[in-house]
């Protein structure tokens, strides 16, 4: 410890300067004070002299900063300059003598300016909760006085107009009091008579007639737009109806004559086996014919030729024979008529001759006539030689010529028929054409034994097809 000896007085030191600094500084923070953003420091006592203020005042305002107070001399005490409200409920009479209730509400608060601080320093430092009702006091008064110079419908329409003026009658008041008002607004405005209820009866009835009216148009439109709407639903319905039914009935077309292709075909196909099969039997007709034409017919006819030829020259002949005569006997005429041209035998010698000349003629003519026949009967002969070596053949070839006209005649009631409806389909067609077929081959045997007998039947009537 002897070794720290000189360094006490130094440590002694020390320490005084640091109890002193503290106190300065406990002393200094002790006696500055700062200002909030929302108060004014109100600082009175050891205010004049030096630290007296330039205005007069007997106090010190501070705003927005800090400032020295010295403990003991001087006083320092806050000022809220926050905003305040007042809610304001007046009984006033209008000029027309009626009562009203006006509700209202005031926001207000002390000025900003160091003479609003200073009016209110001096009136409200200490006691601001009395701001409220010393406010409402001068706008209770205010109210009053204006509302009484206004009428009710006035009050309705021109609120703004009556916190304008409000607030204007109030500015010298208020700025005695320190005080600003920020906002004065009208909430409401109660009628204890009723007279605003009634004031608005006719508005209301005009109103609620206005609404029916608009109601009912309404109304009306939207049922026109419906009945409308509607109707374009019936029509788009009825066209897709339609086009379903369309649709329909084509698939229903397409169907059947599906269901019909096959019997169609097998008909189409049968009916071209029956037009090869016409066509085979007519090519067949025909090569019977021209046999018949070949082996019975050329030579008949050529033998009847013959004989047709033989016959006609001798008729020439004989013709030519009996006019030789008749003219030589006209030439004797004559002659013996100039000898004895002077007696009276000469008529009846004329006429004898004359006679003998036309009975030439006949016995010509009869000659001619006697060799036509005997031609006639020649072929006939030959006719009938050949039906009684190859009757089959000869019958057969006049068959074969006369086929076209058999089944024309057996299909000529088809003629007269617009439009045929067969049934059954391919089964339909090909009965009606093998009930034809059938006709003309029975037909043919009863022609057969007709053509052997002298004599041609006729065509039975073919069984009527069902048509329309």
């Amino acid at each position: 410890m002897e070794y720290l000896t000189p360094f006490i007085p130094l440590l002694v030191v020390l320490l005084s300067v640091l109890i002193l600094a503290f106190l300065i500084r406990a002393g200094v923070k002790m006696m500055w004070q700062v200002a909030e953003p929302n108060e004014a420091l109100i600082i009175s006592g050891f205010t004049r002299g030096s630290m007296g203020t330039s205005d007069g005042m007997d106090f010190k305002i501070v705003t927005g900063k800090g400032a020295f107070v010295i403990p003991g001399l001087q006083t320092v005490r806050a000022l809220s300059l926050t905003l305040n409200e007042t809610e304001l409920q007046v009984n006033c009479v209008t000029s027309q003598g009626i009562q009203v209730v006006v509700q209202g509400v005031v926001i207000f608060k002390i000025g900003d300016s160091p003479p609003f601080i200073a009016n209110a320093a001096r009136r409200f430092l200490g006691q601001q909760a009395k701001m409220e009702s010393q406010v409402y006091n001068v706008f209770e008064g205010h109210l009053r006085s204006i509302i009484g110079s206004m009428t009710v419908e006035e009050i309705i329409r021109e609120r703004d107009k009556l916190a304008s003026q409000v607030r204007s009658a109030s500015g010298t008041e208020m700025e005695k009091l320190g005080l600003v008002v920020d906002s004065l607004q009208i909430k409401d405005l109660e009628d204890p008579t009723g007279y605003i209820q009634n004031l608005a009866k006719p508005h209301i009835a005009q109103v609620k007639m206005e609404a029916r009216i608009a109601e009912a148009t309404r109304n009306r439109e939207a049922a026109e737009k419906e009945a409308e709407a509607a109707s374009l639903i019936a029509d788009a319905q009825s066209v897709s109806a339609i086009k379903q039914s369309a649709a329909q009935a084509n698939a229903e077309t397409a169907k059947a004559n599906a269901a019909q292709a096959g019997p169609l075909a097998d008909a189409t196909a049968r009916q071209q086996v029956v037009v090869q099969e016409t066509q085979v039997a007519k090519l067949e007709a025909d090569r019977e014919e021209q046999k018949l034409q070949t082996s019975i017919r050329k030579p008949a006819d050529a033998k009847a030729y013959a004989q047709r030829t033989e016959a006609e020259a001798q008729k020439a002949a004989d013709i030519s024979a009996a006019e030789a005569r008749a003219r030589k006997t006209e030439l004797e005429a004559q002659a013996n008529a100039t000898a004895a041209a002077a007696t009276a035998g000469a008529t009846r010698v004329t006429g004898e001759a004359e006679a003998a000349a036309t009975k030439a003629r006949g016995e010509a003519a009869a000659s001619a006539i006697k060799a036509k026949a005997l031609a006639e009967a020649d072929g006939i002969k030959a006719r009938a030689e050949a039906l009684g070596t190859n009757q089959d053949a000869v019958i057969s070839q006049q068959l074969a010529e006369n086929m076209p006209a058999i089944v024309a005649a057996a299909a000529e009631p088809f003629a007269h028929v617009g439009q045929l409806t067969v049934l059954n389909g391919g089964d339909g067609i090909n009965n009606m054409v093998g009930g034809i077929l059938s006709q003309v081959g029975s037909y043919l045997p009863a022609m057969q034994a007709s053509l052997k007998n002298g004599r041609v039947p006729k065509p039975q009537e073919p069984p009527h097809a069902q048509g329309s």
